[in-house]
Parts: structure tokens; sequence; C-alpha cells
């Protein structure tokens, strides 16, 4: 089958500092790398890597070619990526020594996606197809409406969080992925728990604890796996990618989870974003204490 990732596309300017700056502090980076990034665009190389096949929903600006062949050049197909007026998105972000982030996002072209261009690509999809969005481009709601009604599976990854994002696609999903501060903030807002959600899979990333799954409010806990982490920049994406490569494979939930854990685990011992993720062959043949 295909995953269809209507996702952002971003030029990750990465920085790393000492620590975190404060507020009206001014700090000396020690390096300056730039990556491939845009939660969309790393989902669809994790994904990619992981051996799902993959077709990206996007937009970039005039500055955007070297985006479109590092996509192509990790495997994902890039015909429904419009180029548009609009800059090609960017995040700069902070890395200190403890693998801590903070980032500022641009989202430029991210936000320059056509009705048009979503309904042409997803005319394209097949019943039993995957579909995921994230908090970072427009026409969120209009897309998962128009997966629900294709039969397509209809996935959120909900960050940036913003409750009423999520709200708005609830009724159309089938999976719904948040980690655990995002989903104490759906609940605050929404009154409703994960258990309460009548989304078939959910998961709820745990940062260093692991990951909780709930099919159909049951839950199941998976451990983290133990490394030194020097960058958390695209973890939880790379997690996403890897488990919904998996279930495109028709993996049992708990195998795709396991094996998505042990992506990310790999994931956060390199600087970088989409140009780092590890593929499958790194994954398995990973060594873990």
């Amino acid at each position: 089958m295909t995953i269809w990732n209507l996702g952002s596309i971003n030029a990750d300017m990465i920085y790393d500092v000492p620590h975190l700056p404060a507020p009206g502090e001014t700090l000396s980076a020690n390096r300056l790398d730039r990556f491939l990034g845009g939660k969309g665009a790393n989902m669809s190389v994790a994904a990619a890597r992981a051996g799902a096949r993959v077709s990206h929903i996007g937009a970039v600006g005039p500055d955007g070619r070297w985006a479109l062949d590092r996509l192509t050049e990790y495997g994902v197909d890039t015909r429904y990526i419009a180029g548009v007026q609009e800059p090609t998105g960017h995040a700069i972000i902070a890395v200190d020594t403890k693998g801590e982030n903070n980032i500022i996002l641009f989202p430029g072209s991210n936000h320059a996606i056509s009705r048009d261009q979503l309904g042409q690509a997803l005319s394209s999809a097949s019943q039993g197809d995957l579909l995921v969005m994230q908090n970072e481009t427009n026409l969120q709601v209009e897309a998962a409406r128009m997966g629900h009604e294709l039969g397509l599976t209809v996935c959120y990854a909900a960050a940036p969080f913003q409750a009423d994002a999520v709200e708005a696609v609830l009724p159309y999903l089938d999976f719904l992925i948040l980690n655990e501060i995002e989903a104490e903030q759906l609940q605050k807002t929404s009154g409703q728990s994960v258990t309460d959600l009548e989304i078939e899979h959910v998961i709820v990333t745990l940062g260093s604890k692991g990951a909780r799954y709930y099919h159909r409010g049951a839950p199941s806990d998976f451990p983290a796996l133990k490394v030194e982490a020097v960058d958390t920049t695209g973890a939880g994406d790379t997690f996403t990618g890897y488990v919904l490569a998996g279930m495109d494979r028709g993996m049992p939930m708990a195998q795709a989870i396991s094996q998505a854990n042990r992506a990310a685990a790999l994931m956060v011992t390199r600087h970088g974003t989409a140009d780092v993720i590890p593929d499958l062959k790194e994954v398995h043949e990973a060594q873990f204490d």
C-alpha cells in the first residue's frame, strides 16, 4: 500500500549551544548545520527508510529545489509537492550539551498547499492506504475528511500541539499519536482522556520512558531503550514514521512499536533531522544495552 503524507518541508538550521538561551540572553553557537527537516519530511523519510512506499503532499518555495532532491534521494515520491512563491519553511533549532532543544518555526510554503493539489494527490490513493498529517501545514481538516471518505486509514501526529486543531480532526481519525504533555493538554481543554477517545489506535509517547499504546482504550506499555542522547530533534518523527511503515507492511502493532522504539533510540544518538534518520538495516543491526 502507500503512505500519503500531508506534511511540512523545512530547512532545519541547527545551532550547537552550551545551554538553551534564557530570555534576553545572547549566546555564541559552537557549530551550525543545515538539514532537511519539518515534521512532515522527517516522517516521510523515516517511513521510506523503514521500507514503506511514501507519497509526500506539500510545497516548497523557489529556494526549495534541494529539499525535493533530498526527499527523492531518500526514496520519497515527490510528484505531489508543489512549487510556490512563498519561501520554503525553515526552523531555527538550538541544541544543548544534553541533547535538549528549542525551536523557532517559520511555516512559509507549508501553508500554501492548495485544495486542488490535495484532491489530485488523494484521487490516486487506494482504499486501505494510510494518510498522515501533522500540525505544520494548512488543509488538515479537509485532508482528514477526504481521507475518511475515501476509506483511508487516517493518522494524526498532534504536533506542534494545538487543542483546537486536534479536536477538529478527531471525528475522522483512526490513529492518533501525541506525547504525554499533549495528552494532558487535550484532556484539560476537551475533557476527554485518551481512553475516552473513539479512535481505534492511540499512542502516547513518554520520552525516555518509552510509549503507551491504547487499542480501543486498552493500554500496553513499551519501554524505551537506554542510550546516551546527543540530540532529541526528530526522534518522535522517526518513531511515527517507523510505526506507520510497520502498519503499512502488516506488522502486529506491538512489533511495529518495538521496531520504532529501536529507530528512535538510534536517532537520538545522532545530530540532525531527516538526513540522519536510520534505515531498516541499521535499526536491525544496532546493539543496545
